[in-house]
């Protein structure tokens, strides 16, 4: 999941272009996005588009709050549709995650998104939840409850950047990076997307069509990686390996536990093509 590009579901071109974009994940967002006036328009909108499908990419789509007016026909409404992932805006902790957990219907799946101070205190406990598959970073909305100041590496969040990372690994789920507001600095975005990348994210979530292609790129494998990871299936499949656990491979000493990362990155690639 490189790449997760929220669409505001009032707008009939944006779906209809997100059914050929190049994201892992297309997401129709009914909260942010859409004016209250709105939110019913929407609605009907994203469950339109998830009858007809279509879709090149992964179809989730944003619900506003369980506590909002419109959170619970949100989520009536597109499970009903048969939506398969449905992305949850300010997740707190793990109550209000499994009940929307235990809402959805059968093989669908929720992503949250930590968005608050009581979330990132909560962070294990929601990640412990069953038919969680993702937590997704609302950056926006933390650096806001926590004051933080301005910072161009995001200096005041890197512990919850990592920790949220932490706690998505801890339970098998995917980790998802903030949005880059500013989607016509594609060099910032870059930069942010590589540090993203360093502390252990899947993926980033975007804003602008232009952000997919750097975030493909920043979170896929490079082709030195795949060479690499290639390198090393190879080396421990070769009868001298065989019981050893670990081997030289281009100067350096490769333990079975970077097999296991070499074959990861692999089976990915594989999955993609």
């Amino acid at each position: 999941m490189r790449s997760a590009l929220f669409l505001p579901a009032t707008n009939p071109r944006a779906i209809e272009k997100a059914r050929t974009l190049d994201c892992d994940v297309a997401i129709l967002d009914l909260e942010d996005a859409v004016a209250p006036e709105m939110k019913a328009q929407a609605r009907a909108a994203a469950v339109q588009a998830v009858r007809e499908g279509g879709f090149g990419p992964r179809l989730g789509v944003r619900i506003n709050r369980l506590d909002t007016p419109w959170g619970a026909d949100d989520l009536k409404a597109l499970t009903g549709a048969g939506a398969g992932l449905i992305v949850a805006p300010k997740v707190s902790d793990a109550e209000a995650a499994r009940a929307l957990a235990e809402a959805l219907p059968l093989g669908a799946v929720l992503w949250a998104m930590i968005e608050t101070p009581r979330a990132l205190l909560n962070l294990n406990a929601i990640a412990e939840v069953e038919r969680l598959e993702a937590l997704m970073l609302g950056v926006n909305d933390l650096a806001v409850a926590l004051r933080t100041g301005p910072s161009p590496d995001r200096e005041p969040l890197k512990p919850w950047l990592a920790a949220a990372v932490a706690a998505a690994r801890a339970n098998g789920l995917l980790a998802l990076d903030g949005v880059y507001n500013a989607f016509s600095d594609l060099e910032g975005f870059a930069a942010e997307c590589a540090q993203g990348r360093l502390y252990g994210f899947d993926g980033k979530s975007l804003i602008h069509p232009s952000q997919i292609a750097p975030a493909n790129a920043a979170f896929g494998p490079s082709e030195a990686e795949i060479a690499h990871a290639r390198a090393i299936v190879a080396a421990f499949a070769a009868p001298e390996a065989d019981g050893r656990g670990a081997i030289p491979i281009d100067g350096q000493m490769v333990e079975r536990l970077h097999l296991s990362e070499a074959e990861r990155v692999l089976s990915h690639l594989d999955r993609r093509h």
